[in-house]
């Protein structure tokens, strides 16, 4: 039994190691299956992430293009606006061109009509001279004949005679020639004023009195106010002007007449409320910080004025007083903004005299440098400016153009001259002094009134902004000499009862209509 138990037991270890070599080779064989599938798989996926990333290739080299594209066309639109840009200035510039010439024929054939008259003139002044020397001739012999004189004694006479005559036709010469020198000077006055005004014009915003500040909530304004009102009395102690607080929602007005603490407290409020600790030392603190701020916001003020009009070389006090007229007003006008239109004016009106335009506009920018501290000193402006341009190193003609531009003019400064006719056209000129409609209606109504108390009149009606009056009177009471001394009258009646910028034209219109029907 032993022996024969152990070839089976060879048997089993044999069989064992054949299955375990048929196993082991099952094994390998379905790795190397799931190797290959697996291998498939990864080839598989690499072609469709290759696919996926060359139609993404695609996509992004498409939107290249079309951005390309795009931006091309963008340089295009912009091109051809340029060039249609430059067209329109080319042209602009060719029609000014043909202007310009179409003027200088004008004037090239006004200069040969004056010297054909005076070509004229001369020679009929010669004719006249040989005439009055034969007529002079004549007469010495003729006295000479009749009088038996001598020739001393004649020619005495005679002398006397014509110094008489001559004397009687130099007055009229004189007068003549005067009032074609006043004509002419009149003419040139207002082309040189219309030249200026046309080659510089500023628009000008009117000013108030109040400024507001935007609040986050209506919460704010409790805290504005305080405890039993003590942050807005010590805001206002502060700041020396009144904040208002009324139910309107979001706002809280700052009131005062005197801008620049005005602005100040709009300033400082704006920083509390943006800061959120308000209270008396905080207010303090911030108010006094703000007024740091305006003092240097006032010089750049004043630098940017004088850079502006060309003005330099001004004494620093002089450019901080200059900053200060940026926050006063004359009738609702900035009177920063004034001096700088008046400086311009007065630069172009000197160059049209042949003047120094610099020194000019020195005087127009200077000339109400005088408000800027007109509540530190007695006196009005004008005089205030005057010692102070004089105190800090300016000429006379700068000085003087403070000192007179309200008052009686001397001659002997001209440039005084120019800064009171740009003074006075910067000030009257359509919309750079404000009315209140309660002053434009009734200034509109006591234009009609005047108007309807002359006989004759039926209805007037003030237009223009009260520049001009159409009056309409009765044909039946009035004749055309009656209605055009109607008009002579109303005016004349506005030049002694009424006080106004500029002109009013008055238009009279009489008109008579026969009506009749054909049946």
């Amino acid at each position: 039994m032993g022996e024969i138990g152990i070839p089976y037991a060879v048997l089993a270890v044999a069989i064992a190691v054949v299955l375990t070599f048929v196993v082991i080779k099952l094994i390998d064989r379905l790795r190397r299956r799931d190797a290959e599938s697996e291998a498939r798989e990864i080839i598989a996926r690499a072609d469709r992430e290759s696919t996926t990333r060359r139609k993404e290739a695609e996509l992004e080299i498409k939107e290249m293009a079309i951005q390309i594209k795009a931006e091309g066309e963008r340089e295009l639109t912009t091109m051809r606006q340029e060039l249609h840009e430059r067209e329109r200035l080319l042209d602009k510039r060719q029609d000014a061109t043909e202007q310009q010439i179409e003027q200088l024929r004008r004037q090239e054939k006004m200069v040969e009509t004056t010297q054909r008259r005076l070509a004229e003139r001369i020679e009929e002044t010669n004719r006249r001279n040989e005439e009055l020397a034969g007529l002079l001739d004549m007469e010495r012999q003729t006295l000479h004949s009749l009088s038996g004189l001598s020739r001393e004694e004649a020619t005495n006479r005679l002398m006397e005679r014509l110094d008489r005559e001559l004397q009687h036709e130099a007055g009229a010469l004189i007068l003549k020639h005067e009032k074609r020198v006043a004509e002419v000077c009149d003419s040139k006055t207002r082309d040189i004023l219309l030249t200026s005004v046309q080659r510089f014009a500023a628009a000008h915003t009117a000013e108030n009195t109040t400024s507001t500040v935007d609040i986050p909530n209506d919460e704010m304004k409790g805290r504005i106010i305080g405890r039993e009102g003590r942050n807005i009395r010590a805001f206002e102690k502060a700041t020396g002007v009144d904040v208002i607080i009324d139910d309107t929602p979001g706002v809280v007005i700052v009131s005062g007449f005197d801008t620049v603490r005005r602005e100040i407290a709009r300033m400082a409020l704006n920083k509390l409320i943006a800061d959120g600790r308000i209270h008396p030392a905080r207010i303090e603190e911030l108010v006094g910080e703000t007024q740091t701020e305006m003092e240097s916001h006032i010089q750049k003020r004043g630098e940017e004025a004088a850079q502006e009009s060309d003005v330099p070389g001004l004494h620093p006090k002089i450019i901080h007083l200059l900053g200060r007229l940026r926050f006063r007003t004359s009738y609702s006008q900035n009177v920063l903004r004034h001096s700088i239109e008046v400086a311009f004016l007065t630069g172009l009106m000197a160059e049209e005299l042949g003047l120094d335009a610099r020194l000019a506009r020195r005087c127009g920018l200077l000339h109400d440098i005088g408000k800027a501290a007109d509540h530190e000193a007695e006196g009005g402006h004008p005089k205030i400016g005057a010692e102070l341009l004089k105190r800090y190193g300016e000429g006379p003609d700068v000085v003087h153009a403070a000192l007179g531009h309200h008052d009686d003019i001397r001659v002997d400064h001209p440039y005084t001259v120019l800064v009171a006719a740009a003074d006075a056209c910067s000030a009257s000129r359509p919309g750079a002094r404000r009315e209140t409609l309660e002053r434009y209606v009734k200034r509109m109504e006591e234009l009609e009134q005047i108007a309807t108390s002359f006989d004759g009149v039926e209805q007037a009606f003030a237009i223009q902004a009260g520049r001009e009056l159409r009056v309409i009177v009765s044909a039946k009471d009035t004749t055309d000499a009656s209605a055009a001394k109607v008009c002579r009258d109303i005016a004349k009646t506005f030049e002694q009862q009424l006080t106004y910028p500029g002109e009013i034209k008055v238009t009279v219109l009489r008109e008579t209509r026969i009506t009749e029907t054909a049946k």
